[in-house]
């Protein structure tokens, strides 16, 4: 589906330049929605840009120019007029909602928006809060995701692109996740650990990466960072670390303020993902087919923890993570 109801599937093919002066690509753009999204050529995602935040830098003029941001930290041509009238529909809706509270997609959420109004007269705030995270459609986590890893960017740098890695990193995630389970993402510094963002995607620091050379180990980072989503939602988090003010903001509007969504970011950046409980870990790598002792034991040289899991981990696993050639590509995707 696509923000636009006249609209089932949107393709088009545009120039997309990573940073300013980089060599410019070939990508195909999808119009999602909440996202538009930018796949190289073998159908793999470089990236995801927030439609709401969409900036165009030269109206009226052709090709169409857009940036996911006020800095232009990336640009995107385009000439396809179908796909530039569905932006610029967009950019105007956006506009028009600027002044006065805006709605969430999903004319369901104004019932559930009543509903937890008047509760919250009664109740707890935390009842409010969890009221408000079930009526949140996914595509507004989608939206809450990719502007939060575009926030998380400017302080990590861009996302690691190397072509070979960024195909070796996507067979990975089929064989850990499923192909709709989410996506995975590589930074080059500045995390302190893996993160869940809103939307599932799953961002890793490049050192996870570099620190190994078993596959097994990345692989256990993974699904550990999936698992902890299954008991902390990471919008959850996000609206705790935010405040009451923003849930109700959130309810109302359907957003939440950028500053709120900044500092965020600059939290997430310093706190890895929490750590699920052992009998969910153990779920997730028996799930996927992957041992968990080679992750356990590199999360925790003592050994005291990873024994246990290890003690208790089934038998069976459903063969490598990944073949020596992919491995070698994923070892290098942040070269570029």
């Amino acid at each position: 589906m696509t923000a636009l109801k006249e609209f089932a599937r949107l393709e088009t093919i545009g120039t997309w330049h990573p940073e300013p002066g980089a060599e410019p690509r070939s990508v195909t753009i999808s119009f999602g929605e909440a996202t538009l999204v930018l796949c190289d050529d073998s159908g793999l995602p470089v990236t995801h840009w927030s439609l709401p935040a969409l900036h165009r830098l030269n109206p009226n003029q052709r090709p169409a120019i857009y940036a996911p941001d006020e800095e232009a930290s990336e640009t995107l041509e385009i000439d396809d007029d179908t796909m530039i009238g569905a932006l610029e529909k967009v950019r105007r809706a956006v506009a028009a909602r600027q002044p006065r509270p805006g709605r969430l997609r999903q004319g369901a959420i104004w019932g559930g928006t009543a509903l937890a109004l008047g509760l919250a007269v009664f109740w707890l705030p935390g009842a409010l809060m969890q009221q408000t995270l079930s009526v949140v459609p996914p595509g507004k986590r989608s939206e809450f995701g990719a502007t939060l890893l575009g926030m998380v960017q400017e302080i990590t740098g861009p996302t690691c692109r190397d072509p070979l890695g960024s195909e070796a990193l996507g067979r990975m995630r089929d064989r850990l996740l499923g192909r709709g389970g989410g996506q995975i993402v590589v930074v080059p510094e500045g995390l302190a650990g893996p993160l869940y963002l809103p939307g599932g995607i799953i961002v890793l620091p490049q050192e996870t990466i570099e620190a190994t050379e078993d596959p097994a180990v990345v692989a256990g980072h993974v699904l550990a960072t999936a698992a902890s989503r299954k008991e902390s939602d990471p919008l959850d988090d996000l609206l705790r670390e935010a405040g009451f003010g923003t849930v109700l903001r959130l309810l109302t509007t359907g957003d939440i303020p950028t500053e709120k969504l900044q500092q965020q970011a600059r939290h997430l950046v310093n706190t890895p993902a929490p750590r699920a409980d052992d009998a969910v870990l153990l779920d997730q790598f028996a799930a996927a087919g992957v041992p968990i002792g080679p992750w356990a034991r590199a999360s925790d040289p003592d050994g005291a923890i990873s024994a246990v899991l290890v003690a208790a981990e089934p038998a069976a696993t459903a063969g490598p993570v990944l073949s020596d050639g992919d491995w070698v590509s994923l070892q290098g995707i942040c070269r570029n």
